[in-house]
């Protein structure tokens, strides 16, 4: 009966799952690729809304109140909440898996800031898988192996998708302009040697005058396709789709499916189907 009830309780103990608690929905793919059945994951901005000015529910901040690691990224959200977080559940690990990651800038509210869309390049996305494979480890060492085999599946994977992109893009130009509402596709443009144009004018749909400006370094660029948010209004995005005779595309950076979100992307941009 001993023998039994210990073979339970380590059983218990060997299957227990982490309580992981991420910002942002991609992240939330990446831990799952590999922590596997290891990990229970929280996501704080749900899809649909913006990282930029979110306020997590109750039930988030009791589910925060039992995690075992929190996984940041550096998106505007985290600047006001995080140290809450942290005064909250002061046993939590907390870990940047932006980290080792060379930011860019970016204009946003006419103001120069570290661009945090860093999970749009694939190269940064396997820096951001190393970082959450370290932090598994660090409060889960008895299973490194099993995130270590993991975590070598998911680089492949991610290898072929940067592979992909670079072979539907291959016959388009260096430098070719796509038009984005928000300025958040910064670093896949600089991977692929691509250029965003940004709608926003200090983060709110442009006024007639400044939209006008917009439509015509729009026709010198030749863009061939405009991507809107889901978190953003389309409105400006459509007028200038009907001035240009090219397609609205709604395309979020928190979709959860990253590697075909990017893939689909980097399609529209080539001008061919997806």
């Amino acid at each position: 009966m001993k023998k039994l009830l210990l073979i339970v309780l380590f059983t218990a103990i060997t299957f227990a799952q982490i309580n992981v608690v991420v910002s942002i929905v991609p992240q939330k793919v990446f831990v799952n690729k590999i922590g596997g059945e290891r990990v229970d994951v929280t996501v704080m901005v749900q899809s649909g809304a913006s990282p930029h000015t979110y306020t997590p529910k109750p039930q988030q901040m009791k589910k925060l109140s039992r995690a075992r690691l929190y996984l940041s990224i550096g998106v505007e959200f985290e600047k006001v909440w995080l140290n809450k977080f942290i005064n909250q559940n002061q046993n939590m690990l907390v870990v940047d898996t932006s980290m080792d990651i060379n930011k860019t800038t970016m204009h946003h509210h006419n103001e120069e800031e570290l661009d945090p869309h860093v999970w749009v390049d694939p190269i940064n996305v396997k820096v951001i898988a190393k970082n959450i494979y370290e932090a598994l480890v660090k409060v889960d060492k008895a299973n490194e192996s099993y995130y270590k085999k993991n975590l070598e599946s998911f680089l492949k994977e991610i290898d072929r998708v940067d592979q992909n992109i670079k072979t539907i893009l291959k016959d388009t130009p260096k430098g070719t302009t796509f038009m984005v509402f928000h300025p958040a596709w910064g670093y896949f443009a600089k991977r692929y040697g691509l250029k965003q144009l940004s709608v926003e004018v200090e983060g709110k749909s442009p006024k007639m005058r400044a939209l006008v400006k917009i439509i015509e370094k729009a026709k010198k660029e030749k863009v061939r396709a405009i991507f809107t948010q889901p978190e953003f209004s389309d409105k400006a995005s459509k007028i200038i789709s009907k001035q240009l005779n090219i397609s609205v595309i709604k395309a979020s950076t928190l979709s959860e499916n990253w590697g075909e979100n990017l893939q689909n992307l980097a399609k529209a941009i080539a001008n061919k189907e997806y």
